[in-house]
């Protein structure tokens, strides 16, 4: 499911705003309202500093090293709406927060490809970054594809029961998309036209681009999502609104085919924003959408339940021109922009207690230097923290080491792999970590099942947002009604709701020990 993400054009609209408004990079902090920040104070009240982050853990540690002591340091993290990193597309205000920073920090995986271009438009000349899995080094590890774990094989699912729809938020669509019709005017989506005309004897590939130049009509070129919000840049003007979501509804074709799609009505913004707007991406349930159609109007959703003539489509910025071909003519998985054998790296490195340890000597080496004349107080916050971070991991040690079972079954994704290896766990799952796969094979339920039956678990292992769907099949193909499912936080998606709540790095962890002391005491 990774995706190589040029940002090219996140970086031009990044680079009109910012001449648009004519403010630096401190007022851009001040007027944001979405990103997650924690702004602290120190005796030199002259200094300011900008720190970015990606995921939540990064951006809960070096609140914690910062602590009280230093000036004027905002501390951003990006996925504040609690999307999570493999679904995660950067905005341009993102792109403009990345490149004028003092500090970056982020994972560096596959799913991070897109930096590298953020940064090689950095502004900042003297900006420090931590790359996660740089810092790791020769101890990242491979995904790992275990027996019974089912490859992606993601397709559009059109045979599905209504019941298995499920509400979606708008900020799964979260990120920057680009619309394909430039690319069709410019004769780069010619290739595709032809590919559609190889198996009909009906239209001409020319037939077929004349009815898209119809249906992919639109001013929006690129469309800005970061929900609430709505931003539609055209080549002449930009306009913004806020939508909330109002459900979804089926669409039966004449073949029988079914699409969910989901909508999303204005309350507030730019007049000329469409008032009602519907999103068909192919997916029926919490997912990450690969592009999606865009239906809008201001008539109320009645006249959009309908296909239509008119569906304006867009695909990620982050995609070049060959990119969206190959996916509009179904060929080689996006997922990977490299040679189909080469290996990936298993990128959910914080949730390995003793590597965060690691880490967080790593961040506290760079503040200090960023600000030197606080270094001490960053160090004392540090050993602080330090102690408490080796307190939980002495926990988990203790609680493995009298474990008589020390395998644990997973219905779902497993990003996990640092930490089973931390303590000498084995685990059988139904995906990798960052599988975009949502539904499990006969295969894999009944191989998870037995291993239930195997082991004579107790427990099947979810994620936190996880329907329960799998897990409840493996339970009911391994006939034990008396296997329960537990659920463990993989911290891939805390929401500023959750801090405000009080979530912490070191809470959510604290949570998965309580959960396994109940399952493996």
């Amino acid at each position: 499911m990774f995706k190589k993400r040029t940002i090219t054009a996140i970086l031009s609209i990044a680079v009109a705003a910012a001449s648009f408004t004519g403010c630096s990079s401190d007022n851009n902090r001040s007027s944001d309202s979405t990103a997650v920040k924690a702004t602290v104070s120190s005796p030199d009240a002259s200094k300011s500093y900008n720190v970015v982050c990606t995921i939540f853990p990064e951006y809960d540690w070096v609140k914690e090293i910062i602590g009280d002591n230093a000036d004027n340091v905002d501390i951003t993290y990006l996925l504040d709406s609690g999307i999570d990193l493999h679904n995660y597309q950067p905005t341009a205000d993102d792109i403009m927060k990345i490149t004028s920073c003092d500090l970056f920090v982020y994972v560096g995986g596959e799913s991070d490809e897109w930096v590298e271009d953020a940064l090689a438009n950095a502004t900042n000349p003297d900006m420090k970054v931590i790359n996660l899995m740089v810092v790791l080094g020769d101890s990242a590890k491979l995904e790992e594809l275990k027996e019974g774990m089912q490859e992606n094989e993601h397709e559009h699912k059109t045979d599905f029961d209504d019941s298995e729809v499920k509400d979606r938020t708008l900020a799964e669509w979260n990120g920057s998309w680009q619309s394909t019709y430039p690319l069709l005017l410019d004769g780069s989506l010619d290739e595709v036209w032809e590919h559609k005309a190889e198996d009909d004897d009906t239209m001409t590939a020319e037939d077929y681009k004349n009815k898209y130049t119809t249906a992919y009509e639109t001013d929006a070129v690129t469309i800005n999502i970061k929900a609430p919000e709505i931003e539609y840049v055209a080549a002449d003007k930009t306009i913004k609104a806020d939508y909330e979501y109002s459900g979804f509804y089926i669409r039966t074709k004449d073949d029988g085919s079914k699409q969910a799609r989901y909508k999303f009505e204005k309350k507030s913004g730019d007049d000329e924003a469409a008032k009602y707007i519907v999103f068909s991406d192919h997916n029926i349930e919490p997912s990450e959408p690969e592009h999606f159609h865009l239906y809008s109007g201001n008539d109320g959703f009645d006249t959009l339940v309908e296909e239509g003539t008119h569906f304006p489509t867009y695909y990620p910025t982050s995609l070049s021109a060959e990119d969206i071909v190959e996916e509009m003519t179904g060929g080689h998985d996006h997922s990977h922009d490299h040679e189909e054998d080469e290996e990936e790296y298993d990128e959910h490195v914080w949730l390995s207690l003793k590597y965060a340890k690691v880490f967080c000597a790593e961040i506290e080496r760079k503040v200090s230097e960023i600000d030197p004349a606080n270094a001490d107080t960053y160090k004392s916050n540090y050993d602080k923290y330090i102690m408490q971070l080796n307190y939980l991991d002495s926990d988990f040690e203790t609680l493995f080491a009298a474990a008589k079972e020390k395998t644990l079954v997973f219905g779902d994704r497993f990003p996990f792999r640092y930490f089973v290896d931390d303590y000498g766990l084995d685990y059988f799952a139904a995906f990798i970590g960052c599988s975009a796969e949502s539904e499990a094979s006969f295969e894999t339920i009944k191989f998870l099942s037995d291993k239930v039956k195997e082991l004579n678990c107790n427990t099947v292992f979810t994620l936190e947002n996880s329907n329960k769907d799998i897990a409840n099949a493996i339970i009911s193909s391994s006939g034990n009604k008396n296997v329960k499912i537990a659920e463990l936080n993989s911290l891939q998606s805390v929401s500023k709701s959750d801090i405000n709540s009080g979530a912490s790095y070191i809470s959510l962890m604290q949570k998965n020990y309580d959960v396994l002391a109940g399952v493996m005491k």
